[in-house]
Parts: C-alpha cells; structure tokens; sequence
C-alpha cells in the first residue's frame, strides 16, 4: 500500500467519519484480501473521498489524466499526490492512451487490490444514473474478479459542481453483494449486457432516475 495512502487511513480518514459521520450499508460485501472492482454513481468530486474514508483496503481509483498533466505549482502538487496515493491514470479521449489504465488496472487486481471505477465516466450533470461504459466489464473479465456495486446518495449537496471546499450534510453509502462473471464471453454484446446488469444494481441502491444515454461531461 503507498505510504501516504496508508498515513490518510489513519488521519484523515477517521477525521472524515467522525466529522460528517456517513452512514454505511453493506460494509461486509468487501472482501477482507483478493482484488475486486467497486463501481459505483458518480455525484459529486467528494465520491472517491467518502469511500476511502470507509473501506480499510488499500482502492486505487481510475484518475482522469488531467491532474497528472497539469503544470506550474498547482500540477506538481496534484500529481505528486496522484502518484503518491496509487491512482490510475486513465485518459477519457480513448485510443491507445486509454488502454494504458486498463493495461495498469489488471495486474493491480490481479495482485489482490481493490480499483475504484465510475462507469458513468464523469459525474452526473443533474443527478440521474447514466449508461455506463463497457470498459467495467472488460476488465472484470480480463482480470477474472467480481464487481461490488456502490451506491453514493447526499454526496452532491456535500460538494457540487463549481464549490471548492466540501459543506456538511448527510451521506449514504451503499455496498452491493460482489457479482461474478466466470465464463461470460468478452464480445461486445455480452460486455453490453454485463455492464447494464452493473448499473442496474447501482440503481437499487442509490433509488437514481436511470437515463439511457452516456451522461454529457462535466467541468470539474
């Protein structure tokens, strides 16, 4: 586990639970060794946060390349902290840069860690549940580990779009039962329906609107 990510786990951590007290549902669906996806909605720059605050592994998130990518003060301090915390950096362009997350992703779950993934691929813009990418379910195969469902709800009030720094208010997050996929073909059908089945156990636990559609991007 990197060293700063485990000196948070016993800081800032316990700091974030005691100090706006999330409520958890489902904690025991993660497992206590072995790698697995968590997918989860995406409502609020605050999702990553919240569930590290509350799971004691080790979660290397997929990070968007642009805090690896940033120049003068500001770019060094986010990408030595990306770095730093074992994020995954993923360009969300597609094309060869693209396969580099994945291709970073499966020796990771291969090698017992827990990935942090939104499949939505950027935060819901009104707080509906959009269609999620099929890439999810790419790697749940490639890297043979199941996929828990997270479902975050009051995130969004804690920080929207546009604010800095986060406000109080309540937060619930919610672990599905971990689901497996052995022997599922890797054609793109399958991963189609692979992902939907995802995000339809996202939606029982966050009780979202589903939309149909990939959601527009978000400025962070």
């Amino acid at each position: 586990m990197p060293l700063l990510y485990t000196v948070g786990m016993y800081t800032v951590a316990p700091a974030i639970r005691l100090a706006w007290r999330p409520t958890v549902e489902g904690l025991e669906n993660i497992p206590a060794t072995g790698g697995a996806i968590l997918a989860g909605n995406h409502l609020s720059v605050a999702d990553e946060v919240f569930m590290g605050a509350v799971i004691r592994r080790h979660i290397a998130f997929w990070a968007k390349s642009e805090y690896f990518t940033g120049t003068g003060l500001t770019g060094w301090f986010f990408r030595n902290l990306m770095e730093s915390l074992g994020a995954i950096r993923v360009n969300r362009e597609g094309g060869r840069a693209a396969l580099n997350a994945f291709e970073a992703a499966v020796p990771a779950l291969k090698g017992g860690d827990l990935v942090g993934v939104y499949p939505e691929g950027t935060r819901s813009p009104d707080g509906r549940l959009y269609r999620g990418r099929t890439g999810m379910a790419r790697l749940a195969l490639e890297a043979g580990v199941p996929v828990i469902p997270v479902g975050t709800t009051g995130s969004d009030k804690i920080q929207p779009v546009g604010q800095k720094f986060p406000s109080f208010g309540p937060v619930t997050i919610r672990f599905g039962k971990p689901m497996h996929f052995d022997g599922r073909d890797n054609d793109s059908s399958s991963l189609r329906a692979i992902t939907d089945e995802i995000m339809a156990e996202i939606q029982k636990l966050t009780g979202q609107e589903y939309v149909p559609k990939y959601a527009p991007r978000v400025a962070r």
